[in-house]
C-alpha cells in the first residue's frame, strides 16, 4: 500500500499492481469496506493492465475529514480524478461497486473525455435509483436502511452494541457467510479506525437522494422531470440477481441513459466482487478490448 497525499485535502492508501506503463484501471470500492472489495481482480487485471485501488475517504486507514458536507459525491469525484493525475493517466477504465458505483457513475457523466470504459457493479443508475424509490414499493422498502445510517448518533449505538455484534447482526446476513468468515478481522480492523463509523455513514448522509418512508407520500425531485445526460462511452454493467438491498429494477430500462450498454446477470448477492469472482472477472475480462 502507498500512502497518497492528494490536493483534494486528504491522504489515501492505495494498492497499486501491474506494470505503470500499462492501460490503467481504477477500482472504486463501496460500504462497508476497502481496497480488498477487489482482492480477487487485482492481480488478475494487473496482468495486463496498471491497477490502482483506493480505500476511498473515510474507510479504513484513509484520511477521514470532519463535517458530512466533505463525503458529499463530487468529494470522491474529485479525489479519483486527483489519484489518476497522481499517476500520469489522462484516460482509464473506471470500475465501481456500492458507493464506489455511485462515484463512478457520476465521474462517468461528468468527466466523460478521461473514462476510457465504464465497468458498474450493483450500483444503480442515479435517475433510475431515485425515479424507483418514488415509484416501486418494493425498492423504497429494501432501501430503508439508508434512512436508518443517516440518524444522528448511529454510530454511538454501533459502538455501544460492539462492532463484533454489528458484524454479525447487520453484516454477516447480506453476505456468505463462509467467504466472510476470513475477512472478520480485516473488518473489524477497518471499522475500528478513529472517526471511521461516522466517515463511513456520512456517505449517505452528504447523498442527495431521496428515501421516502414507506408510507410517505413522495414530491418527485425536479431533476427527474428534466433531460438526463447519457454515458458516452463503452459500459459493461454486473448484476448481482440476489442483491436484497438493490432489486432487479435498478437495471430495467437502464438502455435509455446507457446507449452502449452490455449487461451480465450473475447468480449472486451485492457483494459479487469477492461472492461471485471468477464469474465478475470472466464478464470484465470477455468485455474488455483483447
Amino acid at each position: 500500500m502507498d500512502r497518497i497525499e492528494l490536493p483534494t485535502g486528504v491522504a489515501l492508501d492505495v494498492a497499486t499492481a501491474g506494470d505503470r506503463e500499462a492501460p490503467a484501471m481504477l477500482f472504486l470500492h463501496g460500504f462497508p469496506e476497502s481496497h480488498r472489495t477487489w482482492r480477487h481482480q487485482i492481480d488478475e487485471f494487473a496482468r495486463d493492465h496498471f491497477v490502482v485501488a483506493p480505500d476511498q475517504r473515510g474507510f479504513a486507514r484513509s484520511d477521514k475529514p470532519q463535517g458530512v458536507e466533505q463525503y458529499a459525491p463530487e468529494k470522491p469525484v474529485g479525489d479519483a480524478l486527483a489519484l489518476m493525475r497522481h499517476f500520469g493517466r489522462e484516460r482509464f477504465t473506471l470500475v465501481g461497486h456500492d458507493w464506489g458505483g455511485a462515484i463512478a457513475w457520476m465521474l462517468a457523466l461528468t468527466r466523460p473525455d478521461l473514462v476510457d470504459r465504464l465497468v458498474i457493479l450493483n450500483a444503480p443508475h442515479p435517475y433510475i435509483f431515485q425515479q424507483t424509490l418514488i415509484d416501486d414499493p418494493a425498492q423504497r422498502a429494501a432501501s430503508q436502511y439508508i434512512r436508518a445510517f443517516r440518524m444522528p448518533g448511529l454510530e454511538q449505538q454501533i459502538e455501544a452494541m460492539g462492532l463484533d455484534r454489528f458484524f454479525d447482526t447487520t453484516f454477516a446476513p447480506h453476505a456468505d457467510p463462509a467467504l466472510l468468515a476470513g475477512e472478520k478481522a480485516n473488518y473489524l480492523d477497518e471499522w475500528s479506525q478513529p472517526g471511521a463509523l461516522t466517515a463511513m455513514l456520512n456517505w449517505y448522509r452528504a447523498s442527495a437522494i431521496t428515501v421516502p418512508a414507506i408510507d410517505e407520500e413522495a414530491v418527485q425531485p425536479d431533476f427527474l422531470n428534466q433531460p438526463f445526460p447519457q454515458t458516452r462511452m463503452l459500459v459493461l454493467v454486473i448484476w448481482g440477481m440476489k442483491d436484497a438491498a438493490l432489486l432487479p429494477c435498478q437495471i430495467e430500462g437502464l438502455d435509455r441513459f446507457v446507449p452502449d450498454l452490455a449487461l451480465r446477470r450473475i447468480d449472486a448477492g451485492h457483494f459479487i466482487p469477492w461472492e461471485a469472482p471468477d464469474a465478475v472477472n470472466r464478464a470484465i475480462r470477455d468485455w474488455l478490448p483483447a
